[in-house]
């Protein structure tokens, strides 16, 4: 018997992931979000996610590893391209569903590191800097991500597609920045604000113990409730003619430099 296939774009299934992919109030509404191509659905089932609904193109791409144990099912060419966000996914689309991201889901894992390494972001707005970092936080080993008054959602699909699939298993919370400073102080973990006003370069610090670096938003940078509570203030020398750097790029050399310190005996 042959697999019947959904070949009508007006079906409701492929109607509810096309509006899952655009709408955010849609995914809060219904804990649910869209993750597109094999690499990144393996990573999200590899972090614990439950898959919902899974579509192909092609049965034969499938294995136990993509489908979460789901059926899946079988759509034409013509109604992928109509569901997926972007091109060049290996024609697998899967509705997943979303899991708690407050300040204590990083607590766990915190409790069994020793002088963590942490990177928080402020209101960052851009989803495609926030996946770019939580992938370099992932290259970097960092320990956790804590996202401070986010102004994107974590399944937004530019986020997932920068972070090719990080956002899945990097262990990630959202939270507003006063918690998030009450949860480092009462940890004793050290607070390094990225800033250009009243700073040590960055390599003058040390970042061996237990630390959290934190930027804000390239137009505005940090809040002063940040600046206040930090213990140093560090910067990224400048030495061409523009005064700043994409904040992806700015919190993979912070990173970096944390895993060089620490790479460095005492």
């Amino acid at each position: 018997m042959e697999e019947s296939i959904i070949t009508s774009v007006q079906n409701a299934r492929i109607k509810h992931v096309v509006a899952l992919q655009q709408k955010s109030s849609l995914r809060r509404e219904e804990g649910l979000f869209v993750v597109e191509g094999q690499r990144e659905i393996e990573h999200c089932i590899e972090g614990g996610y439950e898959v919902m609904e899974l579509f192909t193109v092609d049965s034969l791409l499938l294995t136990d590893n993509y489908t979460g144990g789901k059926k899946p099912v079988i759509v034409s060419p013509q109604v992928y391209e109509k569901m997926a966000y972007r091109g060049s996914t290996e024609g697998m689309i899967a509705v997943v569903k979303m899991k708690g991201h407050n300040i204590s889901s990083v607590n766990c894992k915190l409790s069994t590191v020793n002088n963590p390494l942490i990177v928080v972001l402020e209101s960052v707005e851009k989803p495609g800097n926030l996946g770019a970092i939580l992938r370099s936080a992932d290259a970097a080993n960092v320990d956790a991500v804590i996202v401070c008054d986010p102004l994107t959602d974590l399944y937004n699909p530019n986020l997932i597609r920068a972070s090719i699939g990080a956002v899945f298993t990097m262990p990630t919370a959202v939270c507003t920045s006063q918690e998030c400073i009450a949860f480092l102080k009462e940890r004793g973990i050290r607070i390094l604000t990225a800033q250009l006003q009243d700073s040590y370069e960055y390599y003058d610090y040390d970042m061996r113990p237990a630390t959290a670096i934190v930027m804000g938003t390239e137009s505005t940078g940090l809040t002063r409730q940040w600046r206040e509570a930090a213990d140093a203030h560090i910067r990224i020398p400048m030495l061409g003619r523009l005064d700043s750097l994409n904040v992806s790029v700015s919190a993979a050399i912070l990173m970096f430099e944390a895993v060089r310190q620490r790479k460095v005996k005492k």
